[in-house]
This record gives structure tokens, C-alpha cells and sequence, in this order.
């Protein structure tokens, strides 16, 4: 035990919302006999961003709000008390040390500009003696054991595949072997509702692909059930380009977003399965897809803001548009393509798209219309309940031929409508709904 023990640590909760398989909560009661957490709505997720849209809508702040209730009935099993915000991290956290005395904060490394700058007021905002120990903890495999620097990632996904596959392993899970000893106190913070973000109440659509449940709990359930319960698992490959419903792909992305669940905790439950029952090309495709959700995160650690800018991390220049009239009808579904209009619409109603209608609605607004890949980026940032910085962008430069696409494919929405509608059974769902 080190010096720190007598001191209370406080473990700084961001996109890493769970209590199982967390790095960095394990290190905090590692190294304290008590702990404490924060989360901050950081009201800066809720503002408007510089291309007219709220940076988090109501859908993600929904789930985000189920989550961290969920976290914080997790941790109190843990005698660790969840103070929760609606103010910027630098503000609440120097707070929190001041009163409980604090000599260190835990939290998850992240890359991205926006989380760099937060750390950067916070460590302005603290003592010099103020310990900050972050931890790389959102990889399936670990940056320090992909053998190969940073700066060498491939610009493209198959030899990173290879690559990972060949010669790195994934680390088994961490588990908490101890609680902390309770602390009397007494927290009078609470969870914003939505209209306290500036956000409007809604109900869940009844066609929703994804009606689940914020949190780890849900997240855990869900895994159980898509392997071990309902073993869609070992039909994922065949059933992954479908439309409609809950069950034909995992969905485990609106967890994995905000860190309720662990791509580790994922790839060893698929991998218990395999021992337990069969392994196929379904069951390694889910994991082929854990594969290229890390690569779209080394990709950002390699390039840095350059996947926020026009040009992409190519550099490559093209005449890209802002139509005013050309987005608003991309956003309402109101294009001359009836597939595109029915994702539009899907998402606008629920706040989730498969994967499928996601390549063809960006391709579609990039490639097609030719307007600046970023907006399209910039609002589905704001809808998405699964958004994830590095995958959100990531993808959008891929299919805009700014990324990591060495063939620069430009996707044909009226053959893929025939190809995965054949039937036209999600555009009739959708197209209906622009009626009301």
C-alpha cells in the first residue's frame, strides 16, 4: 500500500461508466482505503457546435442519464459515493479535492482536443502536489502492446488487422478484489433531467432497433443474451447488414460509446462462448468489427486533429459544398433517394442507423450531393446515442475519401436499397413516418 492510503482518492468518470473491467477505478482502491467518484454533465456537450447543431441531442443524454444512475448504484456497492454535476470538470473537481482533502485523481487517458484542453484547465485549476494518474483504457488491445510506434499505424485497416492478430494478445479483464471503507458523508449532488441539458422529453419510437436501456446492467444483460441465451452470436455475420429491429446485429456500440461495458469484457465472453459451444466466421466477425473500432482509435492517436479538418489526415482537397437547402433536405429525408430518406428518418426519430445506412447516407451526402463531410460528421455527433469521436469521424473520412479508404469507393444508394430492401419493408416503416 502506498503513502497515498490515508487519503481519500477520487476516480474522475468520463467515457469509461462502468465498475467492472475499469483500469482505472481498480487503481484508485489499489492505492486508497477510501474513494470517492465525479461525473460532470459537462455543459459544453450541450451547446452548439459551429455547424448549427447541439453537440449531444436528446437521445444520447437520455441514455447517458440512465447510465450514470446505473454507475452510481454500482459504485455505492463499493462504499464509493458518485457525485454527479451538471458543470465543466475543471470547476467541480478542484472543489471536491479541496473538500475531502484529495491527493489524487484517477481517470481514463483520452486524445481527442476538446478532453486534452479539459485536462489542461483542470491541471491549471489544481495544486502542483495534486497526484493525476490516467490510463489508456478504452482499446481492445492496449497501445503498449501493439508492437509497433504509434506513428507506424498502417493507413490501412487489413495490415493492422494482420498485424494485431499475429502478434498482439488482448489483457484479460480487471477485477476489484476489495472495497474501500465507507466514508460518512453526506452528497446533496444530483442527475440533470433532459430539460435541465436544455433538452426536450421524449418516448421511445416503437420501431426503435435499439430499445434498450442506458448503463451497465442493460449492457451485461444484453451480452448474455445475444451469445450464451440467444446465440444470435453465431449468425452475426449473416444477419449484420439487416435494418430492422434489435436482433440483427449485436448493438453492443450504445454501451461501448460511454464505457459501460469493455471491448475486453466483449472479446472474452465471445471467446468462452467459442470454448463452450462453436466458433465460426460469425462469432470472429464480432470480433473482426472490436478489431476496426480500436483501429479508428489508433488512427486518431496517430494523426490528432487532423480527422476534425476538411482535408482529412490525406490532405487531399476537393470542392466541397455548404447548400443550406441540400443539408436541411439530407437531414428531413427529403432527397431523391427513398433509402437515404429512411435512414434519415430513422435516425431523426430514434437516434440510432445501422451500419449499413450509415455508409450509404454519408456516401450519399459526400460523395453524391458533395457537400463538406463534416456536417454530415457534426450531426450525427449530435443524434447518435452511440457516438464515439473516433469511430464517428473515422468513418465519415473513410467514406468521403479523406481517410483510410484505399479504394475511394463511392456507394450506389438506389442498387444497395435493392440489395438490403429487397422487399422495400424498412423504407415503408421509415417513409410512413415522415407522414406524421
Amino acid at each position: 500500500m502506498q503513502e497515498t492510503e490515508n487519503r481519500i482518492g477520487l476516480v474522475w468518470f468520463r467515457n469509461d461508466l462502468r465498475v467492472q473491467d475499469n483500469t482505472v477505478l481498480k487503481s484508485a482502491i489499489e492505492n486508497h482505503k477510501k474513494v470517492i467518484a465525479i461525473y460532470c454533465f459537462d455543459p459544453r456537450h450541450y451547446e452548439v457546435g459551429p455547424f448549427g447543431f447541439k453537440k449531444t441531442e436528446k437521445y444520447r443524454a437520455q441514455f447517458l442519464i440512465e447510465t450514470v444512475t446505473n454507475l452510481k448504484a454500482n459504485l455505492s456497492n463499493y462504499n464509493i459515493e458518485l457525485f454527479i454535476y451538471h458543470e465543466h470538470p475543471e470547476v467541480s473537481i478542484p472543489k471536491l479535492v479541496h473538500q475531502f482533502n484529495i491527493e489524487a485523481v484517477y481517470f481514463q487517458e483520452e486524445w481527442t482536443k476538446e478532453e486534452k484542453d479539459v485536462e489542461i484547465r483542470l491541471k491549471d485549476a489544481l495544486s502542483s502536489h495534486i497526484k493525476l494518474q490516467s490510463h489508456y483504457d478504452q482499446f481492445l488491445f492496449h497501445p503498449d502492446d501493439i508492437n509497433m510506434p504509434i506513428e507506424n499505424i498502417p493507413q490501412v485497416f487489413t495490415n493492422f488487422r494482420k498485424k494485431v492478430e499475429k502478434y498482439s494478445e488482448v489483457r484479460p479483464c480487471v477485477s476489484i478484489d476489495s472495497k474501500p471503507e465507507p466514508i460518512e458523508l453526506e452528497n446533496k449532488s444530483k442527475i440533470p433531467s433532459l430539460s435541465d441539458l436544455g433538452l426536450e422529453q421524449f418516448e421511445q419510437h416503437t420501431h426503435t432497433a435499439v430499445p434498450f436501456s442506458g448503463g451497465e446492467h442493460a449492457a451485461l444483460s444484453r451480452l448474455e443474451d445475444y451469445t450464451f441465451k440467444s446465440k444470435k452470436l453465431g449468425v452475426y455475420k449473416k444477419t449484420r447488414n439487416g435494418l430492422i429491429g434489435k436482433d440483427f446485429s449485436s448493438k453492443f456500440s450504445i454501451w461501448l460509446a460511454n464505457g459501460s461495458i469493455s471491448s475486453r469484457t466483449i472479446y472474452w465472453t465471445i471467446k468462452k462462448f467459442e470454448d463452450q459451444h462453436f466458433s465460426n466466421q460469425s462469432t470472429y466477425w464480432l470480433i473482426f468489427e472490436l478489431i476496426w473500432r480500436d483501429y479508428f482509435k489508433f488512427i486518431s492517436l496517430k494523426h490528432g486533429d487532423a480527422i476534425f479538418k476538411i482535408d482529412g489526415i490525406l490532405n487531399k482537397n476537393y470542392d466541397w459544398k455548404t447548400n443550406k437547402k441540400q443539408i436541411q433536405q439530407w437531414i428531413n429525408g427529403e432527397t431523391r433517394s427513398d433509402f437515404v430518406n429512411a435512414n434519415m428518418i430513422e435516425i431523426k426519430k430514434t437516434g440510432f442507423m445501422s451500419n449499413r445506412g450509415r455508409q450509404n447516407v454519408a456516401s450519399f451526402f459526400a460523395k453524391e450531393l458533395l457537400l463538406d463531410w463534416r456536417i454530415g460528421a457534426a450531426y450525427f455527433e449530435a443524434m447518435l446515442i452511440d457516438y464515439d469521436v473516433h469511430s464517428n469521424y473515422g468513418n465519415w473520412m473513410y467514406v468521403s475519401g479523406v481517410g483510410n479508404d484505399p479504394r475511394d469507393r463511392k456507394f450506389n444508394v438506389d442498387s444497395q436499397a435493392d440489395r438490403y430492401d429487397e422487399n422495400g419493408k424498412y423504407r415503408r416503416i421509415w417513409l410512413q413516418e415522415s407522414l406524421f
